[in-house]
C-alpha cells in the first residue's frame, strides 16, 4: 500500500473544493445568460406601440369617406405615433395625382381598372372590400320608381356619375346591360356629388353605392337593385413607391385586411373582400 504524503493529499483535497465551487458558477452563468435572452426576446415582441412613428397620408375614393373617418380614430388610438391624413376624391382625380407625383403614402381606389391603371407608381394591391349600386330617389320618392327601367322616363331628372368615375362606369354597365337608356341632367365627379344631386332635390334619382344610401338615411328612399342586373365594386389598396414612409405605410395597408378594420367595413354597409 502506497502512502500519499501530507502535501500531496493538501494539494488533491484544494483541486476537490475548486471543482466543487466552479460547478455551481457555471450553472449561475448559463442561467444568467439564458435570463438575458428571454428579456431580449420579450422586447423584440411586435406590438402596436412599436409600430413606426410617421404621418401619414392616404388618398381615398370619395365612397370611403364615413368608414374611412372611423378607420382613422381607431388606427391612431392602436398605433401611438402614427397619424392619418386622408384625403377623399373620385379614383380617377386621386390616379391622377399620383401620376402627378402628389407626397401620399397609400391609396385605395373603388375599383381595379383606375388602380391597374397606376401600378408602376404602386406596390401590390389587396382588395379590402367589395360594395353594389343602389337606386337613390327624393324624400318620398313621388314617382314611384321601382326598378331600373324606370329610369328611361324622361319626366324623371337622373342624375350619375361621369364614365370615367367608377361608379360612373358601374352605372354605364349596369344600364347597358339591361338595355336602358337615361340621358342624365348631369354627370358629377364622385359619388357623393350625385348622393348630393338627390338629397337636396336638384334631382329626381340617381345610382350610387349601397354604403352611400345607407349614410343618408331618411334624406333619401333606397331601391335595391337585383343581384342579375347589378355589378360588385372592388376596392383595392396599395403602398406608394414614392412614399417616405414606407413600412408604416405598409402596415396601414396591412391593417386594412385585420379583423378590426373588416368589422368597421362590414358595419358600414361593404361586402367581405
Amino acid at each position: 500500500m502506497s502512502l500519499i504524503s501530507a502535501p500531496a493529499r493538501r494539494r488533491a483535497t484544494t483541486a476537490v473544493l475548486a471543482a466543487a465551487l466552479l460547478v455551481p458558477l457555471a450553472a449561475c452563468g448559463k442561467s444568467g445568460s439564458h435570463d438575458k435572452k428571454d428579456a431580449a426576446g420579450s422586447s423584440a415582441a411586435p406590438s402596436a406601440s412599436a409600430a413606426p412613428a410617421a404621418n401619414l397620408t392616404i388618398l381615398a375614393a370619395s365612397s370611403l369617406t364615413d368608414v374611412f373617418k372611423s378607420a382613422k380614430e381607431v388606427y391612431e388610438k392602436t398605433h401611438p405615433g402614427t397619424k392619418l391624413t386622408i384625403s377623399f376624391a373620385g379614383s380617377q382625380e386621386l390616379a391622377a395625382q399620383v401620376k402627378q407625383g402628389a407626397p401620399a403614402d397609400a391609396l385605395v381606389t373603388a375599383d381595379t381598372k383606375t388602380m391597374d391603371g397606376v401600378k408602376a407608381e404602386t406596390g401590390d394591391a389587396t382588395i379590402i372590400a367589395k360594395n353594389r349600386l343602389v337606386i337613390v330617389a327624393g324624400k318620398d320618392n313621388p314617382y314611384k320608381i321601382g326598378a331600373l327601367k324606370d329610369l328611361a322616363d324622361t319626366k324623371i331628372k337622373v342624375v350619375l356619375a361621369a364614365p370615367e368615375v367608377p361608379v360612373g362606369k358601374y352605372s354605364k354597365q349596369i344600364l347597358d346591360a339591361q338595355k336602358i337608356e337615361v340621358k342624365p341632367v348631369s354627370q358629377e365627379p364622385n359619388v357623393r356629388a350625385v348622393l348630393s344631386k338627390v338629397e337636396l332635390g336638384e334631382a329626381d334619382a340617381g345610382l350610387v353605392y349601397k354604403t352611400d344610401s345607407i349614410k343618408s338615411g331618411d334624406k333619401v328612399v333606397s331601391v335595391d337593385i337585383p343581384d342579375e342586373q347589378n355589378v360588385v365594386a372592388t376596392y383595392p389598396a396599395a403602398t406608394l413607391k414614392q412614399s417616405k414612409n414606407a413600412e408604416a405605410a405598409a402596415a396601414f395597408v396591412a391593417w386594412l385586411s385585420s379583423p378590426e378594420a373588416q368589422n368597421l367595413f362590414q358595419n358600414a354597409g361593404f361586402q367581405k373582400p
